[in-house]
């Protein structure tokens, strides 16, 4: 296994690094919160006594999304986030990295078994807070989760631009950020996906969201696309 040359800052993505292999290859990479302990079977990486997880981007679509070149990783430092579909955690781990003990993730998973994973994770990962609950219904965990700077959705529903602006209502603040992973196939298997894109796109701007940018996600994922957008209260 080719060994760690260097480990940078990435230029344009706040919180995420490159990893030089000896092989010439390169990496993303988080710093990891919680050193020796990986989450999804990553690769962990020392250089200079800091500890970096290997960020895969075809087990994550938000690291997909950054290698295809997502205009901006708006993230940062001590955030709080609703993230709808969390699931057993493998991107919420690496925004987990990023946001460090100052920030939050509120993470709603519906699927009993997929939460024990997660809970799981929380109980290493401090500033994981998981809710089992069902995203179509955000009064039911209003009295949990803050006003928060951020929402990360990557859920299986037909509807997915109405959940999230229906979460967006109660939770996002003025000019929060937004960041769907849009599943084509899960909204609607008769048509094609850019038709479901622009669909989705169009609902989330009828709901004050601006868009900031769209990326697709092949070849890492197939008819995904990652929507960055804007929310204006």
């Amino acid at each position: 296994m080719s060994e760690v040359v260097a480990i940078k800052p990435h230029e344009k993505y706040y919180g995420v690094y490159v990893v030089e292999l000896e092989d010439g290859s390169m990496r993303l990479a988080t710093k990891n919160l919680v050193p020796g302990h990986r989450v999804y079977g990553e690769r962990l990486f020392r250089y200079e006594n800091v500890e970096y997880r290997e960020w895969n981007m075809y087990r994550s679509k938000l690291a997909g999304a950054l290698a295809n070149g997502l205009s901006e990783q708006p993230i940062r430092e001590s955030d709080s986030i609703l993230y709808l579909g969390v699931a057993t955690g493998t991107t919420a781990s690496h925004i987990s990295d990023i946001i460090g003990l100052k920030g939050r993730i509120y993470g709603v998973e519906f699927a009993p078994r997929v939460m024990r994973e997660f809970v799981a994770l929380a109980d290493v990962r401090k500033n994981l807070y998981p809710i089992l609950a069902d995203a179509r219904k955000p009064q039911l965990y209003r009295h949990v989760v803050e006003l928060v700077d951020g929402v990360y959705a990557d859920i299986a529903q037909p509807e997915q631009a109405s959940v999230v602006a229906d979460n967006a209502d109660y939770f996002l603040k003025h000019n929060g950020y937004l960041l769907l992973a849009i599943k084509a196939r899960s909204i609607d298997v008769t048509k094609e996906p850019s038709e479901v894109y622009r669909r989705e796109i169009e609902t989330l701007k009828n709901r004050g969201f601006e868009i900031v940018d769209v990326v697709h996600l092949e070849p890492y994922d197939k008819d995904h696309a990652m929507v960055y957008a804007r929310f204006k209260r």
